[in-house]
């Protein structure tokens, strides 16, 4: 499974061309494509009007959405962003913690396009979609 990030689905959804959306439309059927709640919300809560928003939403719908939580997850999370700060890469947003530590547990790649992830798989083993 690759998981897309928020910075990937939002080009797409712009129609901004880029290698990732590029791949992600080359693989569309090809590969199996999914994507965290926390995506979710946050390509949902970037949406100005009502219908857009019931589009886009309605496209994801077509993917899994896999839940992105709970207390174990939080604290792997919280731990790979202290070995990570001590190593002196600081990650910007921990919702990125999030969604690369749900990654690395269940052995999904990431299809991204945010520099915060290149510590995750360069120092924790995160496996990354290059195009």
């Amino acid at each position: 499974m690759i998981i897309v990030d928020t910075t990937v689905w939002i080009d797409y959804i712009r129609g901004e061309r880029n290698p990732e959306t590029d791949y992600l439309n080359r693989a569309m059927g090809q590969e199996q494509f999914g994507l965290t709640d926390l995506i979710l919300c946050e390509i949902l809560q970037g949406i100005r009007d009502e219908k857009t928003f019931a589009r886009v939403l309605t496209g994801l719908h077509r993917f899994e959405i896999f839940e992105n939580g709970g207390e174990l997850l939080a604290i792997e999370a919280a731990k790979n962003f202290r070995q990570l700060r001590q190593r002196g890469q600081t990650v910007r947003k921990t919702i990125d913690c999030l969604i690369a530590t749900f990654c690395i547990q269940n052995g999904h790649s990431l299809l991204h396009r945010d520099r915060d992830f290149d510590y995750f798989e360069s120092d924790l083993g995160l496996l990354v979609v290059h195009v």
